[in-house]
């Protein structure tokens, strides 16, 4: 059994997604239910779909002095960086610890590949084309290099990705990075943008739903893909101790199929279970879950009767994908802070396109908005391949 940690202080945190570009258009978006979904009118060829894209990022071009690291990943990153005063944010990180001290941990599901797609499209004479022949923004670790080089962090970097759970067990290491010693603080986050890999990868599972995703609904399709950038500055309690906390994560591996769960959640049971014992709670202290809910057929009826088996009818439980659709490796983060402004609005999100509720879910979900105190959230994150990670999160004074 995993032993209890320190909780970590949550200095800042962000996020941009189809609902916006950082947490007030979130907040708003969630009080007025309005979703972020529309028609796919990516690509050239669109997949017939619905989508959750992020406006603006073409008209968005990075700032000259990293003009190496252009493309519409990287782009994307830079829109989330410069919300709610996030670098000034890292930047007094730096001036506090020392540019090599602050970690940096990042999760993608498919990086830069866009560009990587377009280089390919665009062959001349079987080379890349002149303006995508940058080594750098074709490897995984694209994204993670360019965030090192835009906020002028020295300290370790590391990219995890482990499909949708990338960008919650960027929580984890970086909790473990500052436990031991080897930094002081760590930004941490995820950023993945549309692409015809994703597009077309999960519509070839038969995964991508025609409408609008509807999780936990009876009569769900599958899922919307969507693209978002979330990151979060993490330090030792002692150092903001007015601030939201990382109280405890939990991490597991179903090791049962590629793309689909254990039929039991066996995983996320595990996963779930560790975040509770990190954080030292019992389920019953629970006061909202923000659920995987991709709306596909078997994901949302194990993790629904997952949520049935373990809390009471008290803990509340909604899916927040019908507002941004999945953004994959971007999802943990963007969930994370879903969580917090739960815990810092007391607005518990209703669980958008759930109109006809499966039958498997339990009096615990929030079919709409709710009002009330939220002093503990969790967050979870199940992915491709059986990665699983739920993260745990509470007021200051939790």
């Amino acid at each position: 059994m995993p032993e209890p940690i320190s909780p970590l202080a949550v200095r800042a945190y962000t996020a941009t997604s189809a609902l916006g570009r950082g947490l007030g258009d979130h907040l708003r978006a969630v009080e007025s239910a309005r979703s972020g979904l529309r028609p796919n009118d990516f690509g050239d060829a669109p997949l017939a779909c619905w989508i959750g894209r992020v406006p603006g990022v073409e008209d968005s071009p990075l700032p000259a002095h990293l003009a190496s690291w252009e493309c519409r990943n990287n782009r994307l990153a830079w829109l989330g960086l410069n919300q709610d005063a996030f670098v000034d944010r890292v930047r007094e990180a730096i001036h506090r610890y020392g540019a090599d001290r602050v970690a940096l941990v990042l999760g993608t599901s498919t990086a830069s590949i866009g560009a990587t797609e377009e280089a390919y499209r665009r062959l001349e004479d079987g080379r890349f084309p002149a303006d995508l022949a940058r080594p750098g923004v074709h490897m995984p670790h694209s994204l993670t290099a360019f965030v090192a080089e835009a906020l002028d962090l020295h300290g370790p970097a590391l990219t995890v990705s482990t499909a949708c759970s990338s960008s919650a067990k960027v929580f984890a290491c970086a909790e473990r990075m500052i436990r031991l010693g080897v930094a002081d603080a760590a930004v941490v986050g995820g950023v993945d943008t549309l692409c015809g890999s994703v597009l077309f990868g999960f519509n070839s599972l038969e995964l991508v739903s025609p409408e609008p995703c509807r999780p936990f609904d009876r009569t769900r399709r599958g899922l919307s893909l969507g693209e978002a950038a979330g990151f979060a500055l993490l330090e030792r309690v002692e150092a903001a101790p007015a601030v939201p906390r990382l109280l405890g994560y939990g991490e597991s591996s179903d090791a049962h199929h590629m793309s689909t769960p254990h039929p039991e959640g066996l995983g996320a049971d595990m996963a779930l279970r560790d975040a509770l014992q990190r954080a030292g709670l019992d389920a019953d202290q629970v006061d909202y879950i923000n659920l995987h809910g991709t709306a596909s057929l078997k994901n949302d009826e194990v993790e629904a009767t997952l949520i049935g088996r373990v809390f009471p009818a008290r803990t509340r439980a909604s899916s927040t994908k019908g507002y941004t659709g999945h953004t994959l490796g971007a999802a943990g983060i963007v969930e994370a802070a879903f969580a917090l402004l739960a815990i810092e609005h007391g607005l518990v999100p209703g669980n958008l396109g759930g109109d006809q509720p499966d039958p498997v879910c339990g009096p615990q979900f929030a079919w709409h908005n709710e009002r009330r105190d939220v002093h503990i959230a969790l967050s979870n994150s199940f992915g491709f391949g059986g990665n699983n990670a739920c993260l745990a999160f509470g007021e200051a004074a939790a």
